[in-house]
């Protein structure tokens, strides 16, 4: 899986090695684990998906650019592995789920993994986790609707960058940077996720 995300454009070495320690057959079900290293998202029920592997890969490589992740916010843990990859990436790991039977699942799955630097909450990814902020890196795993939040936006440290895909039949990555109180945002790949929701179920 490695070699074709390499293939694909992969250039970050650390983000590789990141995704090579993480066995993505423990995050899909058993009936879906021969294609677990496809590089295509899979169905986790809940209208949910497991991103695909590039797409993860791809997004760590857009927000690492060279700088340390730092204290990361993940928006829509789903089943955990996002969360297992940026373990691996990130000194500390927030990732929060709408979906309590999808959060009892990352809890399962990532328990078998033992990662230290990984916290798990059931929440409105809308919201981010203010009691945890600021972050130095907030990452969404699920299409805002129109912009990036403004809470996710305000619980960015200074210097700090998010990745948010934004949009409905047609999304794009938007990367966010805050310098002081200014917020650059740049517009960089067509991408394809489920939508941000709010609340929690």
């Amino acid at each position: 899986m490695v070699e074709r995300l390499r293939e694909q454009g992969i250039r970050d070495e650390k983000v590789l090695d990141a995704l090579n320690q993480v066995p993505r057959h423990l995050f899909v079900e058993e009936a879906l684990a021969s294609r677990a290293y496809e590089d295509t998202a899979l169905p986790l029920g809940f209208q949910q998906t497991i991103s695909q592997p590039f797409i993860v890969a791809r997004m760590a490589e857009l927000l690492r650019q060279g700088r340390e992740m730092g204290k990361t916010l993940e928006i829509g843990a789903g089943c955990g592995y996002q969360a297992a990859v940026l373990s691996h990436l990130c000194a500390d790991v927030y990732a929060v789920e709408r979906i309590r039977p999808l959060l009892d699942r990352a809890r399962e799955n990532l328990r078998q993994l033992r990662l230290p630097n990984v916290r798990l909450k059931l929440a409105d990814g809308m919201l981010g986790l203010p009691e945890a902020a600021p972050f130095d890196t907030i990452i969404a795993a699920a299409a805002s609707p129109s912009g990036v939040p403004e809470a996710i936006k305000a619980q960015l440290a200074p210097e700090g960058r998010a990745l948010v895909p934004v949009g409905g039949r047609e999304q794009f990555l938007i990367l966010v940077e805050r310098h002081g109180r200014q917020f650059r945002e740049t517009r960089l790949d067509a991408v394809r996720f489920v939508p941000l929701l709010g609340g929690t179920e």
